[in-house]
């Protein structure tokens, strides 16, 4: 009997972890089934894709994202946020625990599981926050299904949660063995800078929140991991000083950048977007840009997630210091690396190894991140012909907006496929939100 595929994605340049092919790829039952070399007589499929000049990704891993769920929902929800990813070729998010109220227990954690069922347009899991008073109970929270890990904030950030002290630290580095992720900025140093946070000047915002800030704290948690032996994963890692502190701390570190700091600089976003550009922590110098491409490039960065806190215009139209942190970012996530990429600054093997494998990789996730054999049938379809414009207009998130609107752009996904089912074509969503929670190693 001749064997019948769902799908087969035909002729496409194809992103294997052994390199660049041009292959077709037939999936069965929402996982990879055959990997076909060019040349070689292709199988029948319920559905064929004409991928020819296309480039077939493995689905964008964003491990990085708020939703806003629950407390702020006008801001975004887990339906338009995922909605979002979607249209951006992301398959699977890590959804941040500073909430209203924070997800800092189980019944809260299984809470946001029940609110995600049967809403959510990709894959999920969801960080638990840290607290002092819960460091005992995070070594059986994070084992929950569903559970990205633990997520530390060492300096005031949007929400309530802070853990400040070492000793509350290492506690929660010592309550379970999954890598832990931190919000680095030394909370003591912020409350002492704040004055410098100049009324109506966001442009202040880097002279307030400065590298010593974000230097002090990466130093102290990777001191703590290493006492603790508990693996981290700093997360928007902005500076130069800390990247040169961290390329000698890899056994047990692993770093994120995110698209904001490698695309903008201070202090010109500043000057063109006013609080659109205020994030935590902030745009800085184009000298710390430019150590940020070159651990993109050196592999020091494991991973670029796009750290989306949207917050509606009305509210980012606020004075400074008033104004809230954060600008959304999941849906161009990829554009954006797929222009750097156009401007020569990463390979695409090295593209997909900062938001597909290295995500996979470093928080253990199961069957994802790569185009192999019995892995979920996640694909992201670029056409790397493509030229466009981002545009406020096309958004999906509740907020409406991208600090990136008017900015023209090489590479656009085209389809988005989340285990062998076509959920976005063309820029539309396709069906019913069909996402599932992540399973981990």
């Amino acid at each position: 009997m001749t064997e019948v595929f769902d799908l087969l994605i035909q002729g496409a340049t194809v992103v294997l972890p052994s390199g660049l092919a041009q292959a077709s790829v037939a999936c069965r039952s929402g996982q990879i089934a055959k990997i076909i070399s060019n040349g070689a007589m292709l199988p029948p499929a319920r559905q064929v894709i004409d991928a020819r000049g296309l480039w077939l990704l493995p689905g964008i891993i964003d491990t990085q994202v708020h939703f806003r769920e629950p407390g702020n929902a006008h801001k975004e929800d887990l339906s338009s946020g995922t909605a979002a990813a979607i249209l951006g070729g992301v398959t699977c998010i890590f959804d941040m625990p500073n909430t209203q109220p924070p997800i800092t227990s189980l019944g809260a954690l299984q809470a946001k599981l029940d609110a995600a069922r049967g809403r959510c347009r990709c894959d999920y899991a969801f960080f638990v926050g840290a607290t002092a008073e819960n460091a005992a109970e995070l070594a059986a929270l994070e084992q929950e299904p569903g559970c990205a890990g633990v997520k530390v904030f060492m300096g005031s950030s949007t929400g309530s949660l802070l853990v400040a002290d070492d000793s509350a630290l290492l506690r929660v580095l010592q309550n379970g063995r999954r890598r832990v992720a931190i919000h680095a900025e030394d909370d003591e140093r912020l409350q002492e800078r704040k004055p410098l946070a100049e009324q109506g000047k966001p442009a202040s915002h880097p002279l307030w929140r400065d590298t010593e800030t974000a230097l002090r704290a990466t130093r102290r948690i990777v001191a703590l991991a290493e006492q603790a032996r508990r693996p981290i994963h700093v997360l928007h890692v902005t500076s130069a000083e800390e990247l040169e502190f961290l390329k000698d701390h890899k056994q047990l570190v692993t770093v994120e950048a995110t698209p904001q700091h490698l695309t903008l600089a201070a202090p010109e976003c500043y000057e063109q977007l006013g609080t659109r550009a205020q994030m935590n922590p902030p745009i800085r110098e184009a000298r710390h840009r430019a150590a940020l491409w070159h651990a993109v490039q050196s592999g020091v960065v494991d991973i670029v997630g796009s750290d989306h806190a949207p917050h509606t215009l009305a509210e980012k139209s606020l004075p400074y210091p008033q104004s809230p942190s954060g600008m959304p970012g999941v849906q161009t996530l990829l554009p954006l690396l797929l222009e750097h990429m156009h401007q020569g600054q990463l390979t695409l093997e090295r593209l997909v190894d900062l938001c597909c494998s290295g995500p996979a990789r470093v928080y253990g996730i199961e069957k994802k991140g790569s185009i192999l054999l019995g892995f979920d049938a996640d694909f992201c379809l670029v056409d790397p012909a493509a030229t466009w414009t981002l545009r406020d207009a096309d958004q999906a998130t509740r907020s409406g907006w991208t600090p990136f609107d008017g900015m023209t752009v090489h590479g656009r996904p085209t389809m988005t496929v989340l285990r062998g089912q076509i959920v976005m074509q063309d820029g539309k969503l396709v069906g019913e939100a069909r996402g599932q929670p992540v399973q981990f190693v």
